[in-house]
Formats: C-alpha cells, structure tokens, sequence
C-alpha cells in the first residue's frame, strides 16, 4: 500500500454536452464508468454504471439484479477468465448510502462503513487492477441521503513513474443540479496499453427519466464494445429501483 489519501478537490468539469460528445458519444473505449447526479426533474438520484469488454473474456458478462443489489456474472461460466477482475457487487446499499464501483472494492467499502469506517479508510487498502501493461484504475462512487446528500468519488490508479505503486485520488464535489452528475471512466480512450483516466470528474448530462437517461447512454456507447448497462434511479425517501440492458 502507497502513501496516504489524496483528497482533491473539484476543477472545473467543462461544458456537460462537450463532455458526453467527447468522451462518451465519440469515444471507441471509455470502458467501464460511473456517474452519480440527479434527475431532470430534481425529485431522485441516478446511479449510472455499465461495462465494456474488447475482449472474450470481458464480453463474456451480463448484469444481474437481486433486489437493490447490481452483480456482474458470466454469460457462459465455461469461458469464465480471471473472475476475481470481472465478477463483483457494482452496486450496494447501506440504509441512506449507494455504492457503485467497477470492482469488488464496492464490498471492502460496504464492510467498512458497515463496521464505523469511511470511504477513505476502505479505498486506502486497495490498489490498482493488477492487468499489466494496463493497470486498471479502480473506480469508486458513494452517495449519502442520511443527511445533507453528499456525493465522494475516488480513482486508485498507477502511479505514473512507478506502476507499481497506486495513487489514490478522492473527491468531494458540491452536489450537482437537477440534470447533471458526475462521471468517472477507466480509460480516456482505446490504445495498447488502455490510457487510465485522468483529470477530475466529467460533468455529463442526465437528461429525461431514468429510463431515457440510460438509453441515452447505453445508445452512445461504442456499439461493438458495450456489454452492459445499469441505472439505480433513489428517491427522496430513500426507495430506490434497479434497472439494466444486457448486450448479451
């Protein structure tokens, strides 16, 4: 384990439009990524997360719902490669708390809150994927209802003159308006190795209800690539809904 936390603070995020045409709409491979905001209509939270695979063993999954619960599983659990990278809880609830991340950190975080941590203290005993030459990054995202809402964010990623080692980024961004949220991606584009994601959250647009928001994505995602996408829509008393498109 590297170092202590680095908390971030927030740049500013861009145009929302100028980032889902960038980075989303004309983008082969952001691969997976996460957004937390709000609903055009101020009146829920949204939960964004989808996957994206170049190879078999990467397109070899869907999403599964068991209550408030978003897993990943095989399609076909013969051609199962390196499930502990790709099988795992992308979203999990604790009374007035949403998780969602790409990896199985969104258990080590559940536990910890569950047992008095926080969100940093979880993500500070975690490092990068371990897929050399790409090095992964691990990206995390938590939503607090219990009071003021309250959105954290965190990317553990190689450290750029030493992969070996993770830098760990964590983000307290003021809560977005009704229609905006934040996103995180694992890489900025296609390329041998996959380039991390880097820079501070994008702001993209969440536009229409939850239904439509997912559809906007889910149609702007590279059509060979996308496998999966989920969207957790929170309402104001806590109640949440689940809801995905499988490629497969």
């Amino acid at each position: 384990m590297k170092g202590p936390v680095q908390v971030r603070p927030m740049d500013d995020t861009g145009n929302p439009a100028r980032n889902f045409a960038r980075h989303i709409a004309s983008n082969r491979y952001p691969g997976r990524g996460l957004i937390i905001g709000r609903s055009a209509a101020g009146d829920a939270w949204f939960l964004l997360y989808w996957i994206m695979g170049r190879s078999d063993s990467s397109r070899n999954r869907r999403f599964a719902i068991e209550g408030p619960v978003l897993r990943t599983e095989p399609v076909d659990p013969a051609r199962l490669a390196a499930p502990e990278l790709i099988i795992y809880p992308a979203m999990l609830e604790l009374p007035g708390t949403y998780i969602v991340a790409n990896g199985d950190q969104s258990r080590t975080i559940h536990d910890a809150l569950r047992g008095g941590g926080t969100f940093e203290s979880a993500l500070a005993t975690r490092e990068r994927e371990p897929d050399a030459p790409n090095y992964t990054p691990r990206i995390s995202g938590m939503l607090e209802l219990n009071g003021p809402p309250a959105v954290s964010l965190s990317v553990l990623r190689a450290d750029p003159v030493d992969p070996a080692g993770t830098d760990r980024l964590i983000y307290r961004p003021d809560p977005p308006p009704p229609g905006l949220g934040f996103c995180l991606t694992t890489y900025m584009g296609d390329g041998e190795p996959l380039p991390a994601f880097s820079g501070d959250p994008l702001l993209m647009p969440l536009e229409g209800g939850a239904e439509e928001v997912m559809g906007t994505y889910w149609d702007a995602l590279d059509d060979e690539n996308r496998v999966a996408i989920a969207l957790k829509s929170v309402t104001r008393d806590g109640g949440s809904a689940l809801m995905a498109i499988n490629r497969f």
